[in-house]
Parts: C-alpha cells; sequence; structure tokens
C-alpha cells in the first residue's frame, strides 16, 4: 500500500559497511518506505548503497541528509563547511559557494534531499538548539541568507528544506529532550515567518515542521509538527505546496506531548505532513497508518496527496552518482572557515614556526559530567585536530607553562541535541577562570557561539572560531601560524 510511502526511516551508519546495513534498508525498502534520512557513512558507503537501492526496486527512494556545515558533517570523504552563523558573515558570493559545494557533493553521494536551510532565527540567548545553526538574529538577512542558500543548492539539482517551521528561534529547551511551549504573540511571530516567506518565493521544495507547541496559532496545544492550523497558515497564508516533513519522531518533544509516535504520526499526516521522518519502528508506525485508513481515521485521499507531493520531489531531486568530489573543495572550504574566524577582543597570537606553544583544552560538551581538562586533544577523540593542525605548521606543544613564547586555551561548547543548555556549564567558567587567573596574557580560543563571551569577562585575549569541528580547529591553526607571518 503507498502509505508506507510517507515514511522515511534513519540509516545510522555507525561502524558499519554497505554489507551490514543493508538487510536493515532491503526490509524497510520491502515495507514500501519513500527513502531514508541518513546519519554518518561515507561517500563510498553511499554511492554503493544508493546502487543496491536501484537495483532492487523499480521506485524512485529518495535519501535525506542534515548537511547544514556541507556533506562532511554527515559523510566522510566530504566537505565539510563552517556553520551558518560563520557564513552569515561572508559576502553573498561564498554563502552561495558554500551552497553549490554541498549540493554538489550530496547528490555526488547520492543524496537528493538536502534538510537544510536552517531559517530559524537565532534570538534568544538561551536558545539551546538553534545557535550558530541559523543565520543571525535579524529576520531581514536571515531572510535573504535562507534565500540565497537555497536558490544556489536547488540550481545543483539536488532538493532544499526550509527548517524548523514556525521557527525555533524563541524557545529556551531542546525539543530533542521535551515539547518546548513558544507563548509568542502572533506579531512577534511575524518576524520568525519571514524567513520562511522568503525560502517559499525562492521556490523551497519542502518545509521542515517543528515539534513545538505555539498557543497563538493553535490554542489546543498540539506541536506545529501535528496542527492542521499551522499547516493551515504554511499552506494557505504562506502559499506553500511543496513536501511538509516532520522533524524526526524519535525527539521526546512527540512522547512528551502525551502521545505513542504511531498516534502522533495519523496526526501528523491527518494536520497535513506528507513525510513522518524517523520514527522508532517503521513497521509499527506504517501499520497503524495503513489501519488508520482502513477504518476511516485517516481520509485516503490525504494519503494520495502525500505520495504524489513524495513522487514530485523524488524526481526533481537529482543526484549524480557517477561524479567525483575534487580536492579543491576542501581548500576553498578552509579558506571560507579560515576567515570566519574573528577575534572577539583583545590581541591575536601569532604562534609562528618554531615557537612554543603551550596549549590546554577543556570541553564543555562532555553532558552531565566536569569538563574535561587535560593535554591538547586528550579530552574528546575529536578535539586533537587543533593541537595536530598546530605541529603541522611547525610549532611545538607543551602542556607547560616553562619555556613557552605562547599560552593558549581552547574551549569546546558545541550546539547539540540532548545538550540542554545554550552557554558554557558553571563549571567550565569556573575553571577557565582558575586557568587565566595564573596566564593573564593567554589567548583562548572559544569554539562555540561568540556570544559566549560574556560569560568570560575575564578573559582578555578570545578568538571565535565557531564550532568544534575538525575544519574549525585547523582554521585556527592555519590563521594563527598565518597572521604570524608563515
Amino acid at each position: 500500500m503507498t502509505t508506507a510511502r510517507l515514511v522515511f526511516p534513519a540509516i545510522r551508519w555507525g561502524d558499519r559497511g554497505p554489507d551490514e546495513v543493508w538487510p536493515d534498508v532491503r526490509r524497510d525498502i520491502d515495507l514500501g518506505v519513500g527513502g531514508f534520512v541518513i546519519f554518518g557513512g561515507s561517500v563510498a558507503a553511499m554511492r554503493e548503497l544508493a546502487e543496491r537501492v536501484r537495483q532492487h526496486t523499480d521506485r524512485t527512494l529518495l535519501f535525506a541528509s542534515d548537511l547544514e556545515r556541507g556533506a562532511g558533517q554527515q559523510l566522510r570523504g566530504a566537505t565539510p563547511l563552517p556553520p551558518p552563523a560563520a557564513l552569515a558573515a561572508m559576502p553573498a558570493n561564498m554563502l552561495v559557494e558554500a551552497a553549490r559545494i554541498t549540493a554538489r557533493e550530496a547528490a555526488a553521494a547520492g543524496v537528493g534531499w538536502v534538510l537544510a536551510p536552517v531559517a530559524d532565527l537565532d534570538i534568544e540567548p538561551a536558545n539551546p538548539i538553534v545557535g550558530t545553526r541559523a543565520f543571525g538574529a535579524r529576520a531581514a538577512s536571515v531572510s535573504e541568507r535562507v534565500r540565497t542558500w537555497i536558490q544556489a543548492a536547488q540550481a545543483e539539482g539536488v532538493s532544499a528544506c526550509a527548517k524548523h517551521f514556525p521557527g525555533h528561534g524563541r524557545t529556551t529547551v531542546d525539543s530533542h529532550a521535551e515539547l518546548p511551549v513558544v507563548g509568542a504573540t502572533r506579531e512577534k511571530l511575524e518576524a520568525d515567518l519571514a524567513p520562511f516567506r522568503a525560502a517559499i518565493e525562492a521556490g523551497v521544495r519542502s518545509v521542515m515542521m517543528a515539534h513545538i507547541a505555539f498557543p497563538e496559532l493553535d490554542p489546543t496545544g498540539a506541536p506545529a509538527s501535528l496542527s492542521p492550523a499551522t499547516i493551515e497558515l504554511l499552506r494557505e497564508e504562506l502559499g506553500f505546496d511543496g513536501v511538509v516533513v516532520t522533524d524526526a519522531f524519535i525527539m521526546q518533544a512527540v512522547s512528551g506531548s502525551g502521545r505513542t509516535e504511531e498516534d502522533a504520526a495519523i496526526e501528523a499526516v491527518r494536520a497535513g505532513c506528507d513525510v513522518v521522518l524517523y520514527p522508532s519502528s517503521p513497521k509499527s508506525t506504517i501499520a497503524e497508518l495503513e489501519s488508520a485508513v482502513a477504518s476511516g481515521r485517516l481520509d485516503r485521499r490525504r494519503i494520495e496527496e502525500a505520495t504524489d507531493r513524495i513522487g514530485e520531489l523524488a524526481t526533481s531531486s537529482k543526484t549524480s552518482l557517477g561524479s567525483t568530489l575534487t580536492t579543491s573543495s576542501g581548500v576553498r572550504a578552509l579558506e571560507l572557515a579560515v576567515r570566519s574566524v574573528h577575534l572577539i577582543r583583545g590581541s591575536l597570537p601569532l604562534a609562528g614556526p618554531g615557537q612554543n606553544v603551550r596549549l590546554r583544552v577543556l570541553d564543555d560538551d562532555v553532558v552531565d559530567l566536569p569538563p574535561s581538562v587535560g593535554a591538547p586533544g586528550s579530552a574528546l577523540s575529536d578535539r586533537g585536530r587543533f593541537a595536530s593542525a598546530l605541529q603541522d605548521r611547525s610549532v611545538t606543544l607543551g602542556s607547560e607553562a616553562a619555556g613557552s613564547d605562547i599560552d593558549i586555551v581552547a574551549v569546546f561548547s558545541d550546539v547539540k541535541g540532548w545538550k540542554g543548555r545554550s552557554g558554557l556549564g558553571e563549571a567550565t567558567v569556573e575553571t577557565l577562570r582558575g586557568m587565566l587567573e595564573g596566564s593573564p596574557d593567554a589567548a583562548l580560543v572559544l569554539f562555540g557561539h561568540p556570544r559566549m563571551a560574556d560569560q568570560l569577562r575575564f578573559a582578555p585575549n578570545v578568538l571565535c572560531a565557531w564550532c568544534g569541528d575538525t575544519l574549525m580547529q585547523e582554521a585556527v591553526a592555519e590563521r594563527l601560524v598565518t597572521a604570524a607571518g608563515r
């Protein structure tokens, strides 16, 4: 039955290869799903999987992925890019370039549906899940960047997705962990809607609904993803006629609303969503949707409408499995990243070749644990690129103050689902305060949102690197050494 095509399960690669992933994928294809959302893996593995899918079924299935920071955000072998907040500070032609790199590499890996850009406004400092994922706080400038990104990406053949309607920017809790409620008036929400209006004017082919309740838009308290009134706003007032997709159903905002995933899936489709994204159990979700159609709880015409839209999206989402990725994209990505690194206050340390650098690393992302302090690269496996990038540039590293020409403290604090906060943890701030008391001239490199510098007024020298991805660690090393005259 075509009802199953509304369901898009997840493929979480982990350390598995195509042979290990294939049985689960084949099972879901045989259930009739419309496609998959991809987490992890490599470009080569995705290409092989896409080819197996093409040989296994005559249906055109869609592969989607969250690629807000380039295809390298998910796929090994693809190019990572700076986060949207960093790109927003650059000229428009660089944003276009980033969108094109993302789209071309997604298509080359068989991913035709790019779940980006984030169209939310970064207007609430306490928001734990938007931050650097957004293009900024001002509706007008964010709208223009959303429009630019979508037009550039879709010109390469892939389909973009503006998210998270009607806006995730005002939340103070993470919808991964619980159901946020935004009590803003409709007048205030007009600013939040502006980037989505721009996305629709740009021809965006899909919009993702937020798992957030907006009483002003729907007094029943239903999350936007399950709200007929909110989806009607998107369809009728904003004039969107493409695919409407839910946010991931594994998020606790769904269960936190007092519904089972299966009941929520029925509500979402009845409300007007065309795709149910990442349910915990695709099989039971499909069974309940089919049962709802059979019993009349779901109108069969609603299913036909949704499957027609999904079919159109699959047809318009182009992939190019025969194409190859180029090293020039990686070089250009580093250039963009270096340009985005900026001094918030104080002076820039100049780490020339042959100099001795005392480097200490503090990781704020070890949730529910005290911050981890250690020698370079010891906090987490993906936090060591900064140290090795400096060493690659002939800088000598040490952990002791004696004999050091430069003192650097690197603090990592990324936007992460289920983390539950936007700023640095109290323990992290106090640890940093203690570290800098004995090193008044130390330079603090903030791998996180620049507004976190407000928590670190005791640090005289602060450099912003936006996020802790390995690309940004490489970029800081390049910036410091290049500024020293390499």
